[in-house]
């Protein structure tokens, strides 16, 4: 499980977040390239942005699924996303 206080940093606030378990394994920026970057000095993935779009959250909860050492955390704030004229809530 992804810990808040081991977060990599230069990571915006809200929900999502990477921690120093990353492997760098490129599953994040596969799955969700538009909220996951590398940083290529250190070797690591981090959420460069968070996500804004219902398919842009539906896309970073894959990615914190799909992380094989549970790096991706989710601290469950509520996320707005907009969707068109209307505001969409996730966790």
């Amino acid at each position: 499980m992804a810990d808040r206080r081991d977060k990599q940093p230069g990571q915006p606030d809200g929900a999502y977040y990477v921690d120093a378990q990353c492997i760098d394994c490129d599953l994040c920026r596969q799955t969700a390239p538009t909220n996951f970057t590398r940083d290529d000095e250190g070797g690591y993935s981090y959420v460069h942005r968070q996500p804004e779009t219902p398919e842009e959250l539906e896309s970073c909860g894959e990615a914190l699924q799909g992380c094989p050492v549970e790096a991706i955390g989710d601290d469950g704030s509520n996320v707005e996303v907009s969707s068109g004229a209307d505001k969409v809530s996730g966790v």
